[in-house]
């Protein structure tokens, strides 16, 4: 029964990655500058997951395996060619940020996270369960 709440445990914890990544990217749909001040759009990011918990060293549950750059190509948005960090045809890029995507994501991402938890409540009341039976 401690395996499947492990199982449970580890998936709420990636999952939360997972929104907070999203929120990051909401957050910096349209940051072009980096902290330095220089011209550097804000990339998409992308939570990788793999099978397995590495915290409790488990072959069940799930962990984040990598946070990626998303390589889509970045927004060109015409700012005429006097714009200081515009190219030699008056663009500059925006983040590849889309943020009814993002949207989308973190309902997706809550939902994962809320039937982890109903999974993890069903463990603990089979878990109650046994335990009164047994007493």
């Amino acid at each position: 029964m401690f395996g499947s709440l492990d199982i449970s445990t580890s998936a709420l914890v990636a999952q939360r990655t997972r929104m907070e990544t999203i929120a990051a990217n909401l957050a910096n749909a349209d940051t072009i500058y980096n902290s330095k001040g220089e011209y550097e759009p804000y990339r998409r990011r992308e939570v990788v997951f793999a099978p397995g918990d590495t915290i409790s060293g488990a072959a069940g549950g799930v962990h984040v395996q990598d946070i990626l750059l998303d390589d889509s190509p970045l927004r060109p948005v015409f700012v005429g060619k006097e714009h200081p960090d515009a190219d030699e045809n008056g663009y500059i890029y925006k983040p590849n940020v889309d943020p009814a995507v993002e949207q989308i994501n973190a309902l997706e991402a809550g939902r994962a996270y809320e039937a982890n938890i109903t999974a993890a409540e069903a463990t603990k009341s089979m878990l109650q369960t046994s335990l009164r039976l047994l007493a």
